[in-house]
């Protein structure tokens, strides 16, 4: 009997699971481990969402299947969000479709669209699904430096020259998890016309369009003319409106690629329950202050984090979005590297971070700290790493198994 599979031949043993493992392990003792590894959003989802879904579940005909494209009501509103905030106008029939979060629209367009052995230029350090939402469908990925957003447009034009076959795709993420940075118009108006002149498709990830901390919204690529030509943008109402578990988002743009989609998963699924669908439509119609107050606390505790650690020893980029702080490894620390890193901090100062190494061989050096805990428990991460690098003298210990 086959017992490896092909693709789960294809994945690598998941990087985080050292980590969480010590994790557990260090809570299964009574440790109180302020946990910075995940980004998983701790505020609640603001009222007037909540009292629209549990008003629309108590209609019984709500529980029933769904549509897996998402309710008309809610493309319109996602459609309506778009001309609001990029000033980009959406047929919400053709150019707009729901998702059970961005990650499994991503995933399953990535399914849609690819054929084995087919390339995708990937940015590195990125967020795991940008590539393996490809290796799952068996394409070849071309890993682009992506330390700066300059260093990804330097790259891909070599990557296209030295691809056989020439790569289907491109993947763009700004603002950028892991590395929270932001771009202008331009670099999109490169990217479309390279994309153009390349004839490959772009996916554009802008989870993190409403988390931004200084006067500058930061752009979709379907504002540049032509975009939709070649482009699909994917968004979540995650982080936007702190509904994580809700797992609701869409993706909006060039009309064949929302078509393969929409395709797809029509086989895979009934869409989001229905009063979900509905309250994530009074999310988007809504009062916008909600939006404004949920920034302005992870601005808040991004100031402290930032401010906190460089008292405790660590000096950390101050982020300009996301919700995360992408942290060089502390100088006595390089050698062990990121992984390492991040144990011995689990370990002995009881802070939970995301090593570098787990988006991709670029990320090594650094650690991502997700923006989850309130100021008070900021400041006791910094308190406890600022006694483990005056305990150790900074001089790194062994880790512990």
């Amino acid at each position: 009997m086959q017992t490896e599979f092909y693709r789960i031949k294809r994945l690598p043993p998941y990087v985080f699971e050292e980590v969480n493992r010590l994790k557990a392990k260090a809570r299964a003792a009574g440790e109180d481990i302020i946990d910075f590894g995940m980004g998983n959003p701790d505020m609640p989802t603001p009222a007037h969402i909540v009292d629209k879904l549990c008003e629309t579940a108590r209609a019984p005909r709500t529980n029933r299947y769904s549509v897996s494209r998402g309710i008309n009501g809610l493309r319109k509103a996602m459609a309506a969000y778009y001309e609001r905030r990029f000033g980009v106008k959406l047929d919400s029939d053709t150019e707009v479709i729901a998702a059970l979060g961005s990650k499994e629209g991503f995933a399953n367009l990535a399914a849609a669209i690819t054929a084995p052995g087919d390339v995708v230029l990937v940015p590195n350090p990125s967020y795991p699904i940008h590539a393996f939402g490809f290796i799952l469908a068996g394409a070849a990925i071309r890993h682009i430096k992506a330390t700066t957003p300059e260093a990804y447009l330097s790259e891909i034009g070599r990557a296209t020259r030295h691809s056989i076959p020439s790569p289907l795709a491109m993947v763009v993420n700004y603002p950028s998890n892991p590395t929270a940075q932001v771009v202008g118009l331009d670099f999109y108006k490169e990217i479309v016309a390279f994309a153009k002149k390349h004839e490959m498709w772009v996916l554009s990830d802008l989870a993190y369009a409403d988390i931004y901390f200084d006067d500058n919204p930061p752009p979709s690529i379907l504002q540049v003319e032509g975009a939709k030509d070649v482009a699909i943008e994917f968004m979540s109402m995650s982080k936007t409106f702190a509904m994580p578990g809700w797992r609701m988002g869409y993706a909006a743009g060039n009309k064949q690629l929302i078509s393969a989609l929409t395709r797809i998963k029509s086989y895979l699924d009934y869409g989001a329950y229905t009063p979900i669908q509905v309250a994530a439509s009074a999310a988007l119609n809504g009062p916008e202050d909600c939006i404004d107050e949920i920034r302005g606390i992870y601005k808040s505790r991004r100031d402290v984090l930032v401010e906190s650690m460089a008292r405790a020893g660590w000096d950390i980029p101050s982020p300009p979005a996301t919700m995360f702080a992408w942290a060089p490894v502390p100088e006595s620390f390089k050698e062990l590297g990121s992984m390492e890193f991040s144990k011995q901090l689990l370990i002995h100062a009881q802070v939970a971070v995301s090593p570098g190494i787990a988006f991709g061989e670029y990320g090594e050096g650094y650690v991502r700290i997700g923006l989850v805990e309130n100021e008070h428990r900021v400041r006791q991460a910094a308190r406890n790493v600022k006694r483990f690098l005056s305990t150790l003298h900074n001089e790194p210990v062994g880790v512990e198994a």
